[in-house]
């Protein structure tokens, strides 16, 4: 990519739909002397050793909170937590809304902008599953240490450092824990959060992944069906003739991956998935119900558009086949539930967010990667809000997986860039030294 002062949208764009990680060369030099400048600021060096002075408090935090299961659409122990720590490190005011997203407000001596920080509290995993936490030498490991507890802690400490350091910002903050960020949950507490009548928030800046160099300014969308087919059912045998779910189901299968896959070989990149399916009850009975579960994914709203629309043809192009070939019996139905719809776009890299971010990552001698991902800034994203997700800090790995783990890598570095980004648009106020 050719390095200069700026990188259009168009060119960013280009570099996001190919869905490669695109490192950072288009850095504004007034934007890198801008947060060296603010890094150097005597409230902010406070701040910075405050951080180093919370680590244990911030890695009690952290396994404590691990150890609060929060299973999809069940994070309410874990944020009645959360909302007593927030409370404890000195918010304004905290409060869950009706949601069940947990919400501290730090006022700024104006108050004019909203910048908002978050993490989300909920994990892929399941009611029942062992989330203690493990020690192997430096390593922790439990299911959601990484995904995202990490940073929740690290939410935690930004407030608990910025009050120690008596650091005040021009701009009100919004500290905030959010529900259903992982898979079903389809990014519900954003979407409560951004509702007509919700919070006003003018910049959105999530932690989550653990990556110090990375930058997430694209919301990679997603469409998301349960597709159910519904006949009678009877003997493989004796009612041979009625029309079969399981036949319908694999028509159309083969229809929508006949037509995906030349409009997804070229043009921004865009997927489709058929990720689980099921029904039937014996293999001697004609199913009397069928069902798959389907993802779409693609940076472009358009492209995103085009495949659903193949998607659903294909759909109604197998029912109506599949009814053709009964010979006796009812016909089938079909049901497409949609079950996740996750609004693509890109904030563009000239955006002073992303620049702010590039910059403070580059402070700490890190290179910048931008990328794009499914997280919480889809949203904000896709109203115009300016939006970035950014990695915690330390090191990880097997994020989803029981085996997950993490390592304090140098983790205050990753907290000190959170916050240089955070002040960057929410603004240091000039009463504090």
């Amino acid at each position: 990519m050719e390095c200069r002062p700026c990188v259009t949208l168009a060119v960013a764009a280009a570099a996001i739909a190919a869905l490669q990680p695109l490192h950072a060369t288009a850095q504004s030099a007034a934007q890198t002397t801008a947060i060296a400048e603010l890094a150097e600021q005597a409230a902010v060096q406070r701040a910075f050793r405050a951080i180093d002075e919370l680590e244990a408090t911030t890695m009690a935090n952290h396994v404590m909170l691990t150890e609060i299961a929060a299973p999809p659409f069940m994070e309410e122990r874990r944020a009645a937590k959360f909302a007593e720590l927030l409370r404890e490190a000195g918010a304004d005011s905290v409060w869950i809304d009706a949601e069940g997203n947990v919400i501290a407000l730090r006022r700024g001596q104006l108050g004019q902008r909203t910048v908002a920080v978050d993490a989300h509290l909920d994990t892929v995993f399941p009611e029942g599953t062992d989330v203690s936490v493990r020690r192997r030498g430096d390593t922790l490991l439990a299911p959601g240490i990484g995904d995202d507890t990490r940073g929740l802690a690290v939410v935690l400490t930004l407030l608990q450092a910025m009050n120690a350091a008596e650091l005040h910002t021009e701009a009100d903050l919004l500290f905030i824990g959010t529900v259903g960020e992982e898979g079903l949950g389809d990014l519900r507490g954003m979407k409560y959060l951004f509702r007509d009548g919700g919070p006003r928030i003018d910049v959105w800046i999530s932690i989550d992944g653990v990556d110090p160099k990375r930058i997430v300014h694209g919301g990679l969308g997603s469409h998301r069906y349960r597709v159910t087919v519904r006949g009678p059912g009877g003997h493989s045998w004796g009612a041979f003739g009625l029309a079969n779910p399981h036949h319908a189901l694999g028509m159309a299968v083969q229809k929508f991956v006949a037509a995906a896959d030349p409009f997804t070989s070229s043009g921004p990149r865009t997927s489709y998935n058929v990720g689980r399916i099921g029904g039937g009850t014996s293999v001697n009975s004609i199913p009397f119900e069928s069902w798959m579960e389907v993802d779409m994914r693609s940076v472009s709203p358009e492209r995103l558009n085009g495949v659903d629309a193949l998607f659903q043809r294909a759909m109604r192009e197998a029912l109506e086949e599949a009814n053709i070939l009964r010979r006796r019996g009812d016909s089938l139905t079909m049901e497409i539930e949609s079950i996740g719809n996750r609004p693509s776009g890109v904030v563009s890299v000239d955006a002073s967010l992303v620049q702010a971010a590039m910059a403070a990552t580059t402070y700490f001698d890190l290179e910048p990667v931008l990328t794009i991902s499914s997280t919480n800034s889809n949203i904000p994203i896709s109203l115009g809000v300016p939006a970035i997700t950014i990695g915690s800090g330390g090191a990880g790995g097997d994020a989803h997986a029981l085996s997950e783990w993490w390592v304090n890598d140098n983790q205050a570095l990753g907290i000190k860039r959170a916050l240089l980004i955070v002040l960057a648009e929410a603004g240091l106020s000039e009463l504090v030294n």
